[in-house]
């Protein structure tokens, strides 16, 4: 058995500026991927993409990262289109890939399984029930939150939120993505609002301002580190994510889980692509880097 699986696309990226265009691989599968191999837990990847991606794979493996394949006509396909000073950006959808099927990800026996979907029908809610009587759920909620119409990406809310919500142990939203889901723009009564729908562990990464967790009745603030350097903020929350989920297994409380998980995501935003740091260089950021506290937005939380 394997201590997290991560059940998502990885993405085919087209980066336009003006100056140049780039193809790179990308999706919440990838970014946790590399971030949670440099970590002290056994981990399995499922994704599914399309044969001309499949080198994308072969890079993860060679990394000694294991991955279970299936099949799928296409690779989900992004392209974001930066005009100026990169201060403008248009994103289109061109090709999505299959959903991922109940079956042949049960057979993958985990602790945790992690879900990064991308678009609202990348996963169903029976897929998430079924997973949660093999072990526990951890879900980023981002892509049941938007679809594409005629290659544009549509924000939505979750429509199957109130069903799907009782089987999930552990639920990360940014500030935005809760409200959605809530309505509210407080974090804190958005927290308690997913934990009554039935969420045990939630948390609401607020950027620069650190995060939120809620368990139990109780929440924990989380300090963001301030990195030496903003490169590439693409990819920290699943850096985040995967120092989380890492950290909890072990046995670790949610503070100082979070507290390793910021860390970790302050590093990845020192540079361009996927975690490449260690837990060495985590403990360094812990020790030695500034920190911003969340707002104290509900009075008497």
């Amino acid at each position: 058995m394997y201590d997290i699986c991560c059940i998502g696309h990885i993405t085919l990226d087209k980066v336009i500026t003006p100056q140049t265009e780039l193809h790179m691989a990308g999706g919440t599968a990838f970014y946790f991927a590399n971030a949670i191999r440099t970590l002290e837990a056994t981990f399995q990847l499922i994704t599914a993409v399309g044969k001309s991606e499949l080198s994308y794979v072969d890079t993860l493996r060679v990394q000694g990262i294991a991955v279970t394949v299936l099949p799928s006509a296409h690779t989900v396909y992004f392209e974001n289109k930066y005009t100026g000073n990169m201060d403008h950006r248009t994103q289109r959808v061109l090709r999505v890939a299959d959903p991922f099927a109940v079956e042949p990800v049960l057979a993958i026996p985990a602790r945790v399984y992690h879900l990064g979907p991308l678009l609202a029908h990348d996963m169903s809610t029976e897929l998430i029930r079924a997973l949660s009587k093999q072990g526990k759920v951890s879900l980023d909620v981002q892509g049941f939150l938007r679809k594409v119409e005629d290659q544009q990406v549509i924000p939505i809310d979750w429509e199957d939120k109130i069903e799907a919500l009782p089987y999930i142990s552990m639920l990360k939203a940014n500030e935005h993505e809760m409200e959605v889901l809530t309505g509210q723009s407080d974090p804190r009564v958005g927290a308690r609002m997913l934990a009554d729908w039935g969420v045990s562990e939630v948390i609401i990464t607020l950027g620069s301002q650190g995060s939120i967790l809620y368990h139990d009745n109780t929440f924990y603030d989380v300090p963001a580190y301030v990195p030496r350097a903003v490169v590439d903020a693409t990819g920290c929350g699943d850096t985040y994510m995967a120092g989380y989920l890492c950290q909890r297994i072990r046995g670790a409380s949610l503070q100082d889980a979070g507290e390793f998980a910021a860390a970790m995501a302050s590093l990845k935003m020192e540079a361009s692509g996927p975690f490449t740091g260690n837990v060495t260089d985590v403990t360094r950021v812990l020790a030695q880097s500034e920190k911003t506290m969340p707002v104290a937005y509900e009075k008497n939380s």
